[in-house]
């Protein structure tokens, strides 16, 4: 009796394949065969070499390593692939997101006295007449020319980033700043979103969340800060530079995971979410006929479409996972995107259901880490597509997207649809 082998590890860590698409086969390849697999790390795109990650790509070994942060550590590496350097990296662990816990938990405390339900809700109904305004605007748009639009450019990037304004209490006159470091930061890796990139003394470049790189950023934060002091509003600046227990380095780095993270998950979930109804007319037709309910319709586009491709994790001790060994100091990346069509928690993973339920997806991650502005994102989808539901009677496709060269953001940079 022959035993069948097990096809090759796929590469899923080459930035550039996911301009095509989210490499989804080679996702079932993985779960399949090498749930936890050894991926090289080359120089890509100018950026150097590393020394290589495990790619976890099963739902429940995914959630396992986001809840065990003793074992898998944000902190030892912080959670990007590639590797910072050696001298940037207390700088970058200064952020909540690179930190473990208990230190992770006071800081994620603090920012939540800013970031309560109450205060979010109340942007409700600035953000649902923003996406009618946006949306009437490309409708215009779209009859005056060829009946198409580009919502990433006309609707989706300046709903994301006005919203996320408001929320910060960042003055009308310094949006603009917000989009720019926010490109900036994600989309280093694409030749069209960066510029050519920063380079050291030695040629090689500078990592965007380096101190160098958010020098700008961090000086605005402090300007911001001491103006919120002397004139006070409803924003989260404002409570954050009013906390006594948060020194400024911590508010400073509050400023830029809110600002990035903030507006690139509803930028990269929206035009996501939009491609897939603009896919499945039927089941566009049945959300718009208040067959299926748009709460749930969410949850099952952020499962389709996760804003977020991976995070990586350092192994801070030697374990085990799925069988393979892993020794500390090894790299530990969780792919979203993988988890989110594993046929061992989704019947029928590659089927839209509006209507699915249970959804565990893991698009706002698990664990200590689990998504601060889950409850805003999914406040500001929901708003959106109920807008986009009343205006756009079957929205369809009028040309290929334009992905984002990330294997980190799974963005659009264009989204070209007949909507008239």
């Amino acid at each position: 009796m022959s035993v069948r082998e097990a096809p090759p590890v796929p590469d899923v860590f080459d930035p550039r394949r996911y301009a095509a698409a989210v490499p989804y086969a080679d996702y079932r390849v993985l779960r399949d065969h090498h749930p936890v697999a050894w991926q090289e790390e080359p120089e890509v795109l100018g950026w150097p070499a590393g020394p290589g990650f495990w790619a976890v790509t099963r739902h429940a070994d995914v959630v396992r390593v986001l809840k065990e942060s003793a074992t898998y550590s944000s902190y030892v590496g912080a959670t990007q692939i590639r590797d910072p350097d050696p001298e940037d990296l207390p700088f970058i662990r200064r952020m909540m997101l690179n930190q473990d816990p208990p230190h992770h938990g006071r800081l994620r405390r603090l920012v939540s006295r800013a970031f309560t339900p109450g205060r979010v809700d109340r942007f409700a109904a600035v953000a649902r007449e923003r996406a009618r305004t946006l949306l009437g605007l490309a409708l215009d748009e779209a009859r005056s020319g060829d009946g198409t639009a580009d919502l990433v450019a006309a609707v989706t990037d300046e709903y994301a980033l006005l919203n996320l304004a408001d929320l910060l209490g960042v003055p009308e006159s310094d949006r603009r700043l917000l989009l720019h470091w926010t490109q900036r930061v994600i989309g280093y890796q694409d030749p069209d979103e960066a510029a050519p990139p920063v380079l050291d003394a030695a040629g090689k470049p500078v990592n965007p969340r380096s101190p160098a790189m958010l020098r700008d950023m961090f000086a605005y934060a402090r300007q911001l800060a001491a103006h919120k002091r002397r004139c006070p509003a409803d924003d989260i600046l404002t409570t954050l530079a009013h906390d006594a227990e948060l020194a400024d380095a911590e508010l400073e780095m509050f400023f830029f995971l809110l600002t990035v993270a903030g507006n690139d998950t509803v930028r990269g979930a929206a035009p996501g979410g939009l491609l897939a109804l603009a896919e499945h007319p039927e089941a566009y037709g049945r959300l718009r006929a208040g067959k299926a309910g748009v709460r749930p319709a969410v949850d099952e586009l952020l499962r389709w479409h996760p804003p977020v491709l991976t995070f990586r994790r350092t192994a801070a001790r030697d374990t085990e996972l799925a069988g393979r060994r892993i020794r500390a100091g090894d790299k530990v990346v969780v792919f979203h995107a993988s988890a989110n069509r594993d046929e061992r928690v989704f019947a029928e993973p590659d089927r839209l259901d509006l209507a699915r339920t249970p959804n565990p997806h893991v698009s706002f991650g698990d664990g200590p880490h689990v998504c601060l502005g889950a409850h805003f994102a999914r406040l500001q989808l929901r708003l959106l597509y109920e807008e986009v539901l009343r205006a756009l009677p079957g929205p369809r496709p009028a040309g290929p997207p334009g992905r984002l060269v990330s294997n980190f953001i799974n963005g659009f940079k264009s989204l070209p649809l007949s909507i008239v």
